[in-house]
């Protein structure tokens, strides 16, 4: 595949918001380090009902930082569309070419930026130029909504795992065991979905992303989480 070509479908992948591994990942973190903040409580609580208590608590954080985190999906979204039509109106309303070639490059990575040559460049623009031009506003489509329904689960569901132990176990100790396996087993497969991504090593990210959840959660409780 030439190098045109490539700058190409890297600016056409960028057109459509994507809930990528990176993305999925970091949702389900987020969501598993704040119901964590809620399981150092129960250890210590006498309460007959704190399993309960904490479930109803962690949920209803997660459901919150979910919607949160949902809704400034759709926000970045759609700043992100318009920026891309701005730039591209930008391109085809420029009456000297060589101006809007090096639009074209500015837009690029940093890490494209010198791949591409201005002759390559001027290929995009004429393609670009023989476009419809877009008209009207960007806006969010049933895509991004689903998107954005993806992020609100993963992290609503990452409270499971955690809490869920806590309700079906009375006894506390035992409880605080499987909650910790669990999460542990989930940092593991976080970490090698990561790095099966990534391309450096799935075992090797799955045991680095379970160290690194270990010193985060150390951090949350002596942070009084």
């Amino acid at each position: 595949m030439n190098t045109p070509q490539v700058a190409i479908e890297n600016l056409e992948a960028m057109r459509e918001p994507v809930l990528d591994v990176v993305d999925r990942v970091s949702e389900m973190l987020f969501g598993l380090f704040m119901a964590l903040t809620f399981v150092g409580a129960v250890s210590t609580s006498a309460g007959p009902d704190a399993g309960h208590l904490m479930l109803r608590a962690a949920l209803g954080c997660n459901l919150a930082w979910g919607l949160v985190d949902a809704v400034m999906f759709l926000m970045r979204t759609l700043a992100n569309r318009g920026q891309r039509l701005k730039l591209e109106l930008a391109i085809k309303h420029e009456p000297d070419s060589a101006r809007a070639a090096q639009i074209i490059r500015e837009s690029l990575p940093r890490t494209m930026k010198t791949l591409v040559d201005d002759t390559e460049l001027e290929v995009f623009r004429t393609r670009l130029a023989a476009t419809p031009t877009p008209t009207g506003r960007p806006g969010l489509d049933a895509a991004d909504l689903l998107g954005a329904l993806r992020i609100f689960g993963i992290v609503v569901l990452s409270t499971f795992p955690v809490a869920l132990p806590f309700v079906l176990v009375d006894h506390v100790p035992l409880a605080l065991l499987i909650s910790r396996v669990l999460t542990l087993a989930m940092l593991f497969v976080g970490g090698m979905a990561l790095g099966h991504h990534a391309g450096f090593g799935a075992m090797r990210a799955g045991i680095g992303m379970t160290a690194l959840g270990l010193a985060l959660t150390m951090a949350i409780i002596a942070l009084g989480g």
